[in-house]
C-alpha cells in the first residue's frame, strides 16, 4: 500500500466526538484546537466532562434555550419526553425509552434538544483544524486530543495523528493512561506531547475512585518518558479526594525520580462549572455541594511541589478558580 493510499484510508476513519474547541490556550503550548472524544473507562466522581463518559451518543436538553413549544413531546415516537409545567417548567428525558431517533431535535426551533456525540471522519476533523493553522504557526500551537479518554478510540486517534503529522501540526494528547502499554504505545508514538493526569498516589484509593490500577498508570508514564516524549503532569485538586499534602508530595517525588522528560506539574483547582452538565444529562453529581479549594491552600500545595522539584527543570504552577483569602 502506498503512503497516499494509507492517508486516504485514514481520512475515512470515523470517531465519536462530543466537542471541537477552537482557540484553546490551556491544553498545551500556544493556541490550539481541542478535539474531545466520547467514552471513558474511569469513574472519577469529580469528572468535569460528564458528556464524555458514555461511549455512545446521548440526548441533552438545554433549559436556557427552551421556549416550550412542545413539538418535541408530541413527535417523540417512544414517548420519552415529558413536560413539567410551572413553576419549575422543564422537559424530562426518559433515557430508558429514548432510542436517539433525533425526531425531537429536528423539530426543536431553538436547539434546546440536541444529541451529544456525533461521528466525524478524520477528514472532517482535519478540515476544521486547518481553519486555524495560521494561529498554530504564529503561536507555536497545534491540536490536542482529549476526552473522555481518547485512547478508548485508538484507530481514530492514530489515523488523525498520522494525518496531522503529515501536515506538520504539533499534537498533544490528554490522557489518564488507563489501558495496558501495548494498547497505549501506538498512540503515544505519534504525539509530540503527553498531558498526563495523575490523580491519587494511594493504590487503594486510586482503584476505588478512579477505577484502574495505579501501577498501570505509573508504568505507562515511565514508558512514555523512556521514549523521550515531553510530559506535562496534571492533578485535579478535589476536596476530600486529592487535596491532601501527602498526595501532592508523592506525585512530585514520582516526577522527580521517574520522569526525566517532564516539563510541567500543574495543579488544577476544583470548580463547579460542570454542575449544569450533570443536570442536563439527568445525572446526580456527588460534588454539587462541595466548596471551592481556598486560594491559600492551592498556594501551599504548589509550594510543596516546588520544594521537591526545585531544580528548575519542571515548571510547577496552579490555575483555576479558588476561594479568595479572607481579609
Amino acid at each position: 500500500m502506498s503512503s497516499n493510499e494509507s492517508f486516504k484510508n485514514d481520512d475515512e476513519v470515523t470517531g465519536l466526538v462530543f466537542n471541537i474547541e477552537r482557540e484553546a490556550i490551556h491544553d498545551g503550548p500556544g493556541i490550539r484546537t481541542v478535539v474531545f472524544l466520547k467514552g471513558c473507562p474511569l469513574h472519577c466522581p469529580w469528572c468535569q466532562n460528564p458528556e464524555g463518559i458514555k461511549p455512545h451518543p446521548e440526548l441533552i436538553w438545554y433549559e436556557n434555550r427552551c421556549i416550550f413549544e412542545l413539538k418535541c413531546v408530541e413527535i417523540c415516537p417512544q414517548k420519552a419526553l415529558t413536560y413539567i409545567p410551572m413553576p419549575n417548567r422543564r422537559i424530562i428525558i426518559n433515557r430508558a425509552r429514548c432510542d436517539l431517533c433525533g425526531k425531537c431535535v429536528e423539530v426543536c426551533p431553538t436547539g434546546a434538544l440536541d444529541v451529544v456525540g456525533k461521528r466525524y471522519t478524520v477528514k472532517e476533523v482535519v478540515d476544521i483544524i486547518m481553519r486555524d493553522k495560521v494561529f498554530y504557526d504564529v503561536s507555536g500551537g497545534g491540536v490536542t486530543i482529549s476526552g473522555g479518554e481518547p485512547t478508548m478510540q485508538p484507530r481514530f486517534v492514530i489515523a488523525l495523528l498520522r494525518r496531522l503529522r503529515e501536515l506538520g501540526i504539533h499534537t498533544a494528547i490528554e490522557t489518564a493512561l488507563p489501558f495496558p502499554w501495548e494498547h497505549t504505545k501506538p498512540v503515544i508514538d505519534l504525539v509530540d506531547l503527553v498531558i498526563l493526569d495523575i490523580k491519587i498516589m494511594d493504590p487503594e484509593k486510586h482503584l476505588k475512585y478512579v477505577g484502574v490500577p495505579l501501577e498501570r498508570v505509573l508504568t505507562n508514564a515511565i514508558n512514555i518518558s523512556r521514549l523521550g516524549k515531553p510530559i506535562w503532569v496534571h492533578i485535579p485538586i478535589i476536596p476530600g479526594y486529592t487535596d491532601y499534602e501527602e498526595n501532592i508530595r508523592r506525585i512530585a517525588e514520582f516526577i522527580r525520580d521517574n520522569l526525566p522528560t517532564a516539563e510541567r506539574y500543574e495543579l488544577l483547582a476544583f470548580n463547579k462549572y460542570c454542575s449544569i452538565k450533570y443536570e442536563r444529562l439527568g445525572i446526580d453529581w456527588p460534588l454539587k455541594n462541595a466548596d471551592l479549594i481556598p486560594e491559600d491552600k492551592m498556594e501551599r500545595l504548589t509550594s510543596i511541589a516546588k520544594s521537591i522539584l526545585n531544580n528548575g527543570r519542571v515548571l510547577v504552577t496552579w490555575r483555576g478558580i479558588a476561594k479568595k483569602k479572607e481579609t
